[in-house]
């Protein structure tokens, strides 16, 4: 499939995880595709940290000289915490709120004079954010992480709601617990990994993690002409976990 020919994109965090699967998909869909990550991939690989305005602004005119442009952004970086609201000491919540929140503040607004050109040239612009069902399920141990989720969910509406007249829409992604680096980092630190798994796999309803792929599906759907007239839209990828309530096997 190459509905995305000639489109150009930009992912943030795209160095593992979700981020690299979706600029995978993006290529191979035929996009045109910069990523920009604290430790960036050799080919069109830029590095930036979201944290630092004056990095992101010269990681992203640096990528969009090299693209030629840029119609598409995917926000996907950003980092964890654990822990109940006692748990995180102020400067972890200003960190974790500072990558996760004012990192897609910050890289948008890098990027909206090069959507904005996308527009007028007809080109269809699109920006998507990586969200979290954190964002819309109350989750134990997640306090900070879900704040700032949240955070994104309400940023990407009034985005949404910004732009929408400049022809760019704004969606997110709000993926269950994903089979990731990140997710494989939690999981070592628990004193019983496998046990602690499999306690992840089993309150999505699906009965397993969410795959990094099916996530990035997720992303360049919304981003491609395909989803043309949807914007203002949270996408889960959850393995039914926001919307389902089953009955305990058996009863």
């Amino acid at each position: 499939m190459s509905d995305l020919t000639g489109l150009r994109a930009l992912v943030t965090g795209g160095g593992s995880g979700i981020g690299a699967a979706t600029a995978r998909l993006l290529a191979a869909r035929g996009a045109e595709v910069a990523v920009l990550d604290l430790a960036p991939p050799a080919r069109r690989g830029y590095r930036a940290d979201v944290g630092d305005d004056a990095s992101v602004r010269a990681a992203v005119a640096a990528a969009a000289g090299d693209l030629g442009g840029l119609d598409i952004l995917v926000n996907n970086a950003g980092i964890g915490a654990a822990g109940t609201v006692e748990d995180n000491d102020d400067d972890s919540w200003h960190r974790v709120l500072d990558v996760n929140v004012l990192g897609v503040v910050r890289v948008t607004r890098a990027a909206l004079p090069l959507l904005r050109a996308s527009a007028r040239a007809g080109r269809g612009p699109a920006v998507v954010n990586t969200c979290s069902i954190a964002a819309t399920a109350g989750l134990p141990q997640r306090a900070l992480y879900s704040a700032s989720k949240g955070a994104v969910l309400s940023l990407t509406l009034a985005m949404a709601a910004d732009h929408v007249r400049e022809g760019i829409r704004v969606n997110c992604v709000n993926p269950g617990t994903a089979d990731t680096p990140w997710v494989g980092r939690l999981l070592d630190a628990a004193e019983d990994p496998v046990a602690e798994r499999a306690a992840l796999a089993a309150r999505q309803p699906m009965g397993r993690l969410v795959g990094a792929e099916e996530v990035a599906a997720a992303i360049v759907y919304l981003a491609s002409p395909a989803a043309a007239s949807t914007t203002g839209t949270a996408l889960a990828v959850d393995g039914g976990m926001q919307g389902l309530r089953l009955r305990p096997e058996g009863r």
